[in-house]
């Protein structure tokens, strides 16, 4: 599953953010990557999603696959709204 999602964080996709998102990747257990512009990175380390320094205003592409794809989707929509 993917869905594109907007950045509406003044500071980006920041520490914090991506602090959040590796947690409920790993809580649910699935592969997630992140895509922005041509830089692919999985979901496990917050380095590596600060690593895609997406900017307010920019979308980025969230891919999951596993059993519980569609709830990380979920998940992820709300940590980045």
């Amino acid at each position: 599953m993917e869905k594109e999602l907007l950045i509406k964080d003044t500071a980006g996709l920041h520490a914090v953010l991506a602090s959040e998102i590796v947690k409920a990747s790993a809580d649910f257990d699935v592969k997630v990557t992140l895509i922005y512009k041509d830089k692919e990175v999985t979901a496990n380390s917050v380095l590596a999603l600060m690593s895609l320094a997406v900017p307010q205003g920019k979308n980025i592409k969230v891919i999951a696959e596993g059993k519980k794809a569609e709830e990380i989707i979920e998940e992820i929509t709300k940590i980045l709204s």
